[in-house]
Formats: C-alpha cells, sequence, structure tokens
C-alpha cells in the first residue's frame, strides 16, 4: 500500500514535468495533446486532495495551522482551477490561452511548495502511518472511481465554508 503523502508527491512530480513539455511544445496540437491531460489532472487532483486529505487534516491529523493551510491550499485550488477555466475559453496556443495556463502553472507551483514545505510535513507528523495507508488506499481509489474526472464538477469551493463543513 501506498502512503497518501507519497502518492501526492509523485502527482506534483508529473505536475512538473507537464508544465516542463509545454515548453518544449511547437505546435498547438501538441500543446494541446499535453495540456488537456494536465488541466483534467490538476483538476482531479485538487478534488481528491479536498475530499480525502484536507478533511483528516482539520480533523484528526493536522498541527496548530492546519486551518490556515486548509483555506490557503482551497484557495489555491479555486485559482488553479481559474487559470485552467480562462485558458479553455481561448485557441491553444494563443496569447490568451498562454495566459490562462500561466496562470495556472504558477498558482500551480506556489501551491505545491507550501504543500511540500508546510502541509504534508505536518499531516506526516500527526497521521499514523496506518491512516497515511488508508487514505492512500482511498486516493487510487478516488481516481478509478472518477476516470477523466468522471462525476467531478471541479467547481471553486468556498474556504471558510469548507472548513466549517470539515471541521
Amino acid at each position: 500500500m501506498d502512503d497518501i503523502t507519497a502518492l501526492i508527491l509523485e502527482d506534483h512530480h508529473r505536475f512538473r514535468v507537464g508544465f516542463a513539455r509545454l515548453d518544449d511544445a511547437q505546435t498547438p496540437q501538441e500543446l494541446e495533446a499535453i495540456w488537456t491531460p494536465l488541466a483534467l489532472h490538476l483538476d482531479i487532483h485538487a478534488d481528491a486532495e479536498e475530499e480525502i486529505l484536507y478533511p483528516h487534516l482539520l480533523t484528526d491529523a493536522g498541527g496548530d495551522e492546519a486551518e490556515e493551510e486548509t483555506d490557503d491550499a482551497i484557495r489555491d485550488h479555486n485559482k488553479i482551477r481559474d487559470g485552467i477555466e480562462a485558458a479553455g475559453k481561448h485557441p491553444v496556443g494563443s496569447d490568451a490561452w498562454w495566459k490562462g495556463v500561466w496562470q495556472a502553472r504558477t498558482e500551480n507551483s506556489e501551491h505545491l511548495a507550501e504543500e511540500e514545505d508546510e502541509v504534508l510535513p505536518d499531516f506526516r507528523k500527526h497521521a499514523s502511518r496506518e491512516l497515511r495507508l488508508d487514505l492512500g488506499a482511498r486516493w487510487l481509489r478516488f481516481f478509478a472511481e472518477h476516470p477523466q474526472g468522471e462525476g467531478l464538477s471541479f467547481a471553486d469551493k468556498d474556504p471558510a465554508k469548507y472548513i466549517a463543513e470539515n471541521s
């Protein structure tokens, strides 16, 4: 079984590689072939974190900063989603498309750094290995139950409402 934090870090690596591949793409077709699955993975990943990781960070496996870290993560996810949505309104490779992609990329980079430097270490410190493995299994099931994002809305969430509902 995999620890949820290891699975999240694997996704983070895939995101970095995906954005690097966009840098090397030469045509709109290449850009679309890279961006479409990357954007979908970003959306599914955010929903998975909000469904599986952050409720446990808030209730039984977070430190003193759990609410602040969760609020920040939800806001980051919303900004990443907004960049993806903005890119989707424009032709692939256009300046407006790149603006949306850049928003998603920069927000994602900031989010990954915060999560890797603050959230995941706090979670590992406070969560039992058993919980981390259980959540890792749930993480894998989440992706299997939502192939290509099926059944997920990718909607922005109100951070305060999210925290209230999951605390």
